[in-house]
């Protein structure tokens, strides 16, 4: 994965998630109930790591701000 730039956490509130999960469903789950929270950089491309186990993927997120809303 890339160097997590200054740009990426140059305020309070701004993070940077790596997620590893067992598969890329429950993956995915994650990243849409992190969506429905904060304001995100969306689904990730999900890779897969020779030698580790699952599958891992990096979301970037502004937890000042709120997800997804109810229509």
């Amino acid at each position: 994965m890339k160097e997590i730039g200054e740009q990426h956490i140059s305020e309070p509130g701004l993070v940077v998630l790596d997620i590893t999960a067992a598969d890329e469903d429950t993956l995915r789950l994650v990243v849409a109930q992190l969506e429905e929270r904060w304001a995100t950089s969306g689904p990730a491309l999900v890779r897969r790591v020779p030698g580790r186990a699952g599958v891992t993927s990096r979301v970037y997120a502004d937890i000042r701000r709120t997800g997804v809303e109810d229509g």
